[in-house]
């Protein structure tokens, strides 16, 4: 805490042209805390092309009536420590400075002050001859009493200065700050919400409550008193009585609270750069780990580290600079967006920041060698790391092997993890080997390994054995080691060699606790069983689980649940999920309801899941998009097109949810499986018109609607737009049905040239499917002697066109020895 006698050092911007009479802050300035250094308060304020320095004297300048500072600038030049034109005004507790609208008086006015005593305010709480009264001058604030009858055409400010008495806003806030101090969070947590008006009106008061509800926000819903506080002095309009303290404290609260206030947080230090703050290193350090995408990430990194680079570094306090943590958030963010370019600039920016590389560090760029295809340089990363004297972690090996399970090259995976068990120190020898293998094979380098060569490789390592580094210990396989290489036999879909790593690990655990499976192993190896359909040996695991004294928790029995109702066991699954509610005691998520919503949806139920989605609402589980989706898809294909519509229609008022294009194709498809083709365009229009463009789903179900409906004039307009629009995402289901239709039609030249764009894409036509419809539809085509020469030649071009089809049918045909292809329809040809 500064007193009122020590002088304070504030960073501001104004206008050239500078003024000469008293105005409040905020019709020109606002000044804005930076940080602290020492007995000293930094401020900062935006406004104006010039900077100043000012030295706050111990003369107020306040306005009787809104209890606002003021300080004066000299039309021209800077003001000095010397200079008593810059007198500004004593901060007991400096915070963020600003004027509703009142003009100012000069309550202790210095001796070189511009007007001297005389100078008064304006506004209407005073006379402008009224002097100053001796206990005025005492004073930071004015008198707590005002004349009744003096005029208050302004609602009176909802954020007086910083200060230490709570008397001056109400006995609300002396409460509320009563019990902040006494530490009882709690119970000023429940004086707050117990009255919706009841709201901090200092910034003591508010920004103490925000810190100690963020300090104490441990539990899955203990920041929503947090939000709350912050949605009351949102839209108070007071969220300036907030100090750079509590914002950062807020923002790291949100940033570990759930992957959802995440975004919370994000927008927090948004507003703090916006309004001059800056924030403390955790609280951006925890938002950069937690945001997706991670592009919005590195946006807000990027944004943190220009507010540092422009304030000034006299102003900036230790704890706002990124440190290692800090970089390490970034860099992990730039592998999961697969950035080399960003990677390697903010590598080199860690030595401008002063934040040395750890072995997390190392452990991140063997992810990004790994995103970036680069195998070579992750064999790479453990020796540079050795070299460079930092000594590895359980992580660093967990990233090697996830590394090359990604790569699909279990055998190094496989050796890794074997040297592990063995307590090998020379796993460099190892990895240097891989090395050298991938270096002959792609001997041309990539930009993202050019990039990325220079971190991991330094000096190039010798190709003997001599300078070969060391593990320092033995680092033997943890759980998370064995459950990585079990995914990369599960996508290999190697089931038993799962099961059998499984067996190993639980007899290893005996002398290696580290290698006891967790949860995270027993899930990953009911995930092979049930991809390899297997539910019984899945079922046995989970009771294995059991036994094992390890608690399935809810990611396990949605994958369960997912393979029985894959294999349509709906009452499998209806059991298996009362035993994980009844039993278990295990709460379903918005993911378990989808997926046995999906497996009604398998099963022809939508009764079922209609109950479902019900019951799921009635647990107080907010619906996600895909459980809209999902009862859609139940009504759509059961026939009920316009109850599917309803669904749609209250998907489009959840403000929870975002209607996207899986949602309006699945609309599509309700209406096209009826044949309602034209109520379908209908849909497509408005799905335009909503800024959602049509793809190859949207086309498909149109193309199996105009089937349905026998137009086949749709299917040539349909066909057109297909190729302008979406012809290289084109896929079988679409074109076939397509030619289908164009087929039974007789529109033989558009099902050439749809059957040639499918082998152009390699998509191989049912030849025999054409045939036969060819002879059971068309067979007795052109066959008519009566026909007059005029009607023959209108039909001499789909002749063609038959003989054409027929020939590619391989039937007999006229054409068996010239030669045929597609030709563009000449103006006034006919286009069948």
């Amino acid at each position: 805490m500064v007193s009122p006698s020590e002088s304070l050092l504030l960073t501001v911007s104004v206008p050239p042209c500078g003024w000469t009479k008293p105005m409040c802050f905020c019709s020109r300035i606002r000044l804005r805390r930076y940080g602290w250094a020492g007995a000293n308060a930094s401020l900062f304020a935006s406004v104006g092309p010039r900077q100043y320095v000012i030295l706050i004297l111990s003369a107020p300048l306040v306005c009787r009536r809104c209890c606002r500072f003021f300080f004066l600038l000299r039309p021209s030049g800077g003001p000095t420590r010397t200079d008593p034109a810059a007198i500004a005004v004593p901060l007991a507790a400096p915070g963020m400075l600003c004027c509703a609208r009142y003009s100012l008086q000069l309550l202790q006015p210095h001796p070189s002050f511009p007007g001297g005593a005389g100078t008064t305010c304006s506004c209407s709480c005073s006379s402008p001859s009224a002097p100053a009264s001796g206990n005025q001058r005492q004073r930071l604030h004015p008198p707590a009493a005002v004349s009744p009858t003096t005029p208050r055409s302004t609602p009176p400010p909802t954020h007086p200065p910083d200060g230490d008495h709570p008397d001056e806003y109400g006995g609300s806030d002396d409460a509320l700050l009563v019990l902040l101090r006494a530490h009882d969070t709690e119970a000023a947590y429940r004086l707050f919400s117990s009255k919706p008006s009841l709201l901090p009106s200092s910034p003591t008061t508010a920004s103490r409550l925000l810190s100690q509800l963020s300090f104490s926000s441990s539990g899955p819903d203990a920041f929503s008193r947090v939000a709350r506080l912050l949605q009351s002095l949102r839209a108070r309009g007071a969220l300036d009585l907030l100090d750079a303290n509590s914002l950062s404290l807020a923002a790291a609260a949100a940033a570990r609270s759930r992957s959802r206030d995440a975004r919370l947080a994000h927008s927090l230090l948004l507003y703090m750069l916006r309004q001059g703050f800056l924030p403390d290193r955790r609280a951006y350090t925890a938002a950069v780990a937690r945001l997706t995408p991670p592009t919005k990430a590195l946006r807000l990194f990027d944004a943190v580290l220009r507010h540092l680079r422009g304030a000034p570094p006299e102003l900036v306090s230790p704890s706002c600079l990124p440190d290692t943590a800090a970089f390490n958030a970034a860099l992990s963010a730039c592998a999961d967006a697969g950035d080399c370019r960003r990677f390697r600039q903010l590598f080199d920016a860690m030595s401008e920041w002063s934040a040395a590389a750890d072995a997390l560090t190392y452990n991140v760029v063997i992810k990004m060698c790994a995103r970036a295809g680069c195998k070579g340089l992750v064999a790479r990363v453990l020796e540079r790391m050795l070299s460079s004297g930092l000594a590895p972690c359980a992580t660093t090996f967990h990233s090697l092997v996830a590394a090359f399970v990604g790569f699909g090259d279990i055998p190094t995976a496989e050796r890794i993890v074997q040297a592990l068990r063995e307590e090998r120190k020379d796993i460099c020898l190892l990895l240097r080997a891989v090395a050298m293998e991938c270096d002959e094979d792609m001997p041309d380098v990539e930009q993202g390994a050019a990039l990325l060569d220079d971190i991991v490789s330094g000096d190039k390592p010798g190709q003997g054995t001599d300078d070969l580094p060391l593990l320092p210990k033995a680092y033997p396989p943890n759980a998370r080691v064995y459950t990585t290489l079990m995914k990369g036999y599960m996508n290999a879909g190697r089931v038993d060699d799962v099961v059998a790593v499984l067996r190993a690990m639980r007899r290893e655990a005996e002398t290696v606790p580290a290698s006891r499976p967790d949860h995270v192993t027993y899930t990953t190896v009911i995930s092979a069983l049930v991809a390899a359909g297997d539910m019984a040996r899945a079922r046995a695991v989970l009771d294995e689980m059991a036994a094992a004294g390890i608690p399935a928790n809810r990611v396990t029995y949605n994958v369960l649940l997912k393979g029985y109702c894959q294999q349509l066991q709906i009452g499998r699954a209806r059991e298996l999920f009362e035993e994980m509610v009844t039993d278990a005691g295990v709460q379903p998520g918005v993911v378990t309801y989808n997926t046995l919503m999906d497996g009604c949806v398998l099963t022809d139920d939508s009764a079922g899941a209609l109950a479902l989605f019900n019951e799921m609402r009635s647990r107080g589980i907010a619906p996600s998009t895909v459980s809209y989706t999902t009862l859609m898809k139940a009504f759509a294909l059961s026939g009920q097109p316009k109850v599917a519509h309803k669904v749609f229609e209250e998907m489009e008022r959840d403000p929870r949810v975002a209607v996207d294009r899986a949602a309006w194709n699945m609309l599509v498809e309700g209406y096209c499986r009826l044949g309602l083709v034209e109520t379908a365009k209908q849909v497509v229009e408005r799905m335009k018109e909503r800024g959602v463009q049509p793809d190859v789903a949207t086309y498909g179900s149109l193309a199996k609607g105009v089937a349905a409906a026998r137009k086949p004039g749709e299917a040539l307009v349909l066909w057109n737009e297909v190729q302008e629009r979406c012809l290289e995402e084109a896929d079988e289901e679409l074109l076939g049905a397509l030619a289908d239709v164009c087929v039974r039609a007789a529109f033989f030249k558009k099902a050439l040239e749809i059957v040639a764009c499918m082998e152009e894409k390699g998509i191989a036509p049912n030849k025999t499917k054409y045939r036969k419809m060819y002879i059971e539809m068309h067979s007795r085509m052109f066959t008519s002697k009566h026909a007059s020469q005029a009607r023959q030649d209108r039909r001499r071009e789909r002749k063609r066109a038959a003989e054409a089809f027929k020939f590619w049918l391989g039937l007999p045909n006229s054409y068996y020895g010239s030669e045929w292809r597609v030709e563009p329809l000449l103006e006034g040809d006919d286009p069948s």
